[in-house]
């Protein structure tokens, strides 16, 4: 391990979402729907109270991880991000995160090793709080307000339906398994195997 790191935690997951019951199932929430997703698959909970945020530690092939789900509410993300980043010493190369994405259809997911926020201000507040952009992120496609007239906050903060509320569970369980797929062989096999339809 290049970084020495109490407990050894090398890589955070942050993932972006507003807590309460008013936002469950929202678009804005992608990021929280993947977290429950991969807490399944690792059969962890993410409900230990730290760095203003719900944590659990997992182990991803030899890697030992934090999950994060930051309770500051979506603004405010990079707090919490920043302060376990501190905490455990991690470079801004092993903080993933992962978004919604109102700028890709349904479902779709896209993989970056860094890159601008893009007009999210999860994204906004962790690139602030970390001094850097050089961090790795998954975008889950939520899909465009149905007109241009639509308030973009109303379309956040809307729920899926029917169809829609298919085709996200299996984005966010293949988001999981990107989450997974990164941290484990990095991200050009990830970009290969998860961007695009």
């Amino acid at each position: 391990m290049l970084f020495s790191k109490p407990s050894g935690v090398s890589w955070l997951v942050v993932f972006l979402g507003n807590p309460g019951l008013k936002y469950e199932g929202t678009r804005h929430n992608a990021g929280f729907m993947t977290a429950d997703a991969l807490a399944k698959r690792k059969n962890v909970a993410i409900n230990r109270a730290r760095f203003h945020a719900l944590t659990a530690s997992c182990e991803i092939g030899e890697e030992k991880v934090l999950l994060m789900k930051p309770q500051t509410f979506m603004n405010l993300s990079g707090e919490a991000a920043a302060e376990a980043a501190r905490f455990y010493k991690i470079p801004p190369q092993h903080v993933l995160v992962v978004s919604d994405e109102v700028s890709l259809p349904i479902g779709r997911l896209r993989v970056r090793s860094k890159g601008s926020a893009g007009g999210h201000n999860g994204l906004k507040s962790i690139i602030a709080c970390l001094g850097s952009e050089e961090f790795p992120r998954i975008r889950l496609g939520v899909g465009a307000p149905p007109h241009p007239d639509y308030d973009m906050a109303d379309w956040v903060l809307s729920t899926f339906k029917n169809q829609d509320a298919e085709d996200m569970a299996a984005a966010v369980a293949r988001a999981a398994e990107a989450v997974e797929c990164y941290i484990l062989n990095g991200p050009e096999k990830t970009m290969n195997r998860y961007n695009g339809a």
